[in-house]
């Protein structure tokens, strides 16, 4: 069963400085309907206004990617990571135990824009931990790109939970086509542009629910960047 959710049923905060989109209920925003989709917990687009951003705060328990769109997110965090996270970089970080973190966009007159992604661990109580990767354009271009999986292999990060995480660059006659097993969930989040997923045709913003389907097939991209999860039931 394949399900569309437009970009335009999300939740929406606006605080000013902080702009988000949420995919999933998170903070004020609260839909029953959309809690998490298999181990997915949490996609939020948070648009952050120059000279802003997150102050220190603190997370347990959970896998926190975050994926940059434009701009740059400035990291810091409790275990003495300080880190600029430009676009093209994937930041893993495991809460475990407790960690605490800020994250700012230190750029005056531009933007930061980027997905905060949270995954249910497998296991609780592990000790936090971090890691970035630069994934070049090229890896991406045509293809699904794994980004993040529980084993790291392909040179991706590596998250504790039961995921895996791809993105791709698609555009004209590009095609890929990712097998998952029917038994498992799947998801499709379109950042930018316009494709079809299964012949269905999204744009930016749209998510594609998968769940008792052996395969995701993407085509018909124009100017397309997309992330596709496989997912624990």
């Amino acid at each position: 069963m394949l399900t569309i959710r437009k970009s335009q049923e999300r939740g929406y905060a606006d605080h000013g400085w902080l702009k988000s989109y949420h995919s999933f209920s998170f903070a004020n925003y609260y839909d029953p309907a959309h809690m998490g989709w298999g181990n997915l917990r949490v996609i939020n687009e948070d648009r952050i206004a120059a000279g802003a951003g997150f102050g220190q705060h603190g997370h347990r328990d959970m896998e926190i990617i975050s994926y940059v769109l434009a701009g740059e997110l400035a990291h810091r965090d409790s275990m003495g990571n300080v880190k600029g996270i430009p676009p093209g970089d994937v930041q893993r970080m495991s809460a475990g135990t407790g960690v605490t973190h800020s994250e700012f966009n230190h750029a005056q007159g531009k933007e930061t824009h980027f997905l905060q992604i949270w995954l249910l661990p497998d296991v609780a109580g592990i000790a936090p931990g971090y890691e970035q990767k630069t994934i070049p354009p090229a890896d991406k271009r045509g293809k699904l790109r794994l980004v993040a999986s529980r084993d790291g292999r392909d040179d991706s990060v590596l998250i504790h939970a039961d995921a895996s995480m791809y993105s791709g660059l698609f555009d004209g006659a590009e095609q890929a086509e990712l097998a998952i097993d029917p038994r498992r969930k799947a998801y499709v989040h379109l950042v930018r542009g316009a494709l079809a997923v299964n012949g269905r045709q999204i744009e930016a913003g749209d998510a594609v629910l998968l769940e008792n389907e052996s395969g995701i097939t993407l085509t018909n991209g124009r100017d397309a960047e997309v992330l596709v999860f496989d997912l624990a039931a």
